[in-house]
């Protein structure tokens, strides 16, 4: 039986000459139940222009920035298919490789991920050396402070089973970009079966991210994300740690508060 699929896009000032091809050579790839464009702080004029989307295509706007985590995970919330995935909405990685990641959790993984830094991947355009840098830099650490050795934490192309999901959907806290590297190290104290999927990519030089101040606040939340999978393997100190905390979960908030992610 054919396992359905809903697609999350999170968009924050999207370019729609870019967004609304990007979102038909997603449907004409994935034959999707549903894709929902989660839109962050909408320009005017932005919702006309995105009027020549696909018919199954769902513009969600939300007039304050949530954030990207935020943003998928109201998306997640929202879906009611076998597999949810999410593809940034600057398109980097192709449909086609949007397709591969998707086509691994079929195969059997709950959590598959899209990777630039794999070796077979395909990257058609790099980074500037200080993003490159600063993005190899913080693989690395995360390879050695989360239970799930990857080459690549925060590619915008991730698809997982929706038994999976519900799983993490209470132990996410990350509203912003820190929220792939809480997704991963979550799942992995599941236990899920994470896959590495490599993709095609290509950098977007216009992307809104500030690399030094975004690679800061994702180590932060490398930290807090080793947290709170040590406290769900029921580690005793990060359990006692957690006991202090008073956080909610981001599905746990009826109104996600505004980010500067």
């Amino acid at each position: 039986m054919s396992q359905s699929v809903g697609v999350v896009v999170p968009a924050y000032r999207p370019d729609p000459d870019r967004l609304v091809p990007y979102v038909h050579a997603l449907v004409a790839e994935l034959d999707p139940a549903v894709v929902r464009v989660e839109l962050d702080a909408p320009r005017t004029g932005i919702l006309d222009a995105l009027d020549s989307l696909p018919a199954i295509a769902e513009v969600h706007p939300v007039d304050s920035r949530r954030g990207k985590g935020a943003a998928i995970t109201a998306g997640f919330e929202a879906l009611d298919t076998d597999i949810v995935a999410f593809a940034d909405a600057d398109g980097s990685t192709p449909a086609t490789s949007i397709a591969n990641v998707i086509d691994a959790v079929r195969d059997g993984a709950d959590l598959a991920v899209g990777s630039r830094r794999h070796p077979d991947a395909t990257v058609a355009s790099h980074q500037t050396i200080a993003r490159r840098y600063l993005g190899d830099g913080f693989a690395w650490l995360a390879r050695h402070l989360t239970d799930v050795p990857l080459y690549d934490y925060q590619c915008g192309a991730k698809a997982m089973t929706a038994d999976a999901w519900a799983d993490v959907r209470t132990h996410l806290y990350e509203p912003g970009f820190a929220w792939d590297i809480e997704l991963v190290a979550v799942s992995g104290a599941f236990g899920h079966r994470v896959a590495e999927v490599p993709v095609v990519w290509e950098d977007q030089p216009n992307s809104t991210v500030s690399p030094v101040d975004t690679t800061l606040k994702m180590a932060r939340g490398l930290l807090r994300s080793r947290h709170r999978a040590r406290t769900i393997r029921e580690d005793r100190l990060h359990e006692l740690i957690d006991a202090r905390n008073d956080e909610r979960a981001l599905v746990e908030q009826f109104s996600v508060e505004v980010t500067d992610d």
